[in-house]
């Protein structure tokens, strides 16, 4: 069983499955736009989900510039040209501003896993290939970690810029949570209270966790936060935790210490998995489980489907 910490390598990407990197969330990239269609393409709005091209500018305005060959004439800003003597433009982006943060958990017991990888892992990964899925059809996204110190903020923000503060901050995270001491599980609420400082009214959050210890208040709090955001959940779940066949099994302690478990034969617990999403769906939060053990492949496509609700 793989529980913490393996010692250093020389290997730039660390222990697979152990340690994160930021080079290797940035490498999902490729996988997370696989099959996906441009961009440029968008729900037109009209009935039926037809699929169109986008056309004209949004409503909305964005910013001011110089005004550059091409550029419509309407749009030029009779102000700014006034004030400079040079003639401006007026740009203007969608009024359907997608901004999602995502929280990956940290803590001690998500430093736990038995095939291919820690939950802690599983969970960047799949944060991740949504990550680069959301930027990459022009949304903006932000980070919060919970771990057993001071939680990773970033804020949210748009492009290749704003993926590589995440996967930089979710690799320096996790390095962090795997050299820290043994410690109870911090209540998950103690994090998410934050988000309502990131997100404006009708953003999205996703949240990647096992939901171990969550805190007493977790779920008035996740009602309360769900007024105002969407919020949904990747169930982060480990074969041992569905199905534990009797026996002996090592383990490891973050301190150095090792023993052994004995566990009795017990049913299937992916039920337990569905009724906790069950439990969260009244609270107005959707969610899907990930197996630990399917890796980034098996991530894409239900990151897919997650990203066309937000």
């Amino acid at each position: 069983m793989t529980a913490t910490a393996a010692p250093a390598t020389d290997d730039p990407f660390g222990a697979p499955g152990i340690h994160l990197s930021g080079a290797g969330l940035m490498s999902l990239r490729h996988l997370a736009r696989r099959g996906v269609s441009p961009s440029t393409k968008t729900i037109a709005g009209l009935p039926g989900g037809i699929v169109t091209r986008k056309r004209g500018r949004g409503s909305e305005p964005d910013d001011v510039r110089l005004w550059s060959e091409g550029d419509d004439r309407r749009f030029i800003d009779r102000n700014a040209t006034a004030r400079t003597g040079e003639l401006h433009v007026r740009t203007h982006h969608d009024e359907r501003d997608r901004a999602v943060v995502l929280m990956a958990d940290f803590r001690p017991s998500m430093l736990f896993g038995t095939r291919r990888a820690l939950r802690s892992v599983a969970a960047a990964e799949a944060l991740a290939l949504l990550g680069w899925r959301i930027v990459g059809d022009g949304g903006r996204i932000g980070l919060i970690v919970a771990s057993a110190g001071e939680p990773a903020v970033v804020r949210p923000a748009g492009g290749e810029r704003a993926m590589t503060a995440v996967t930089g901050a979710l690799a320096h995270a996790h390095a962090a949570a795997l050299a820290g001491s043994g410690k109870d599980d911090p209540p998950l609420t103690d994090t998410l209270a934050l988000v309502r400082s990131l997100l404006p009214s009708g953003g999205h959050l996703v949240i990647a966790s096992a939901l171990d210890a969550p805190g007493p208040e977790m779920e008035s709090l996740l009602t309360a936060i769900a007024e105002r955001l969407s919020i949904r959940l990747l169930l982060v779940s480990d074969a041992f935790e569905r199905i534990r066949p009797p026996g002996f099994y090592p383990y490891a302690m973050p301190d150095g210490r090792r023993g052994t478990v004995q566990t009795g034969r017990t049913a299937p617990a992916a039920a337990e998995a569905d009724d906790r999403l069950a439990k969260l769906h009244a609270c107005g939060v959707e969610g899907l489980r990930i197996d630990v053990e399917g890796g980034p492949e098996s991530y894409a496509p239900l990151m897919e489907r997650l990203d066309a609700v937000l």
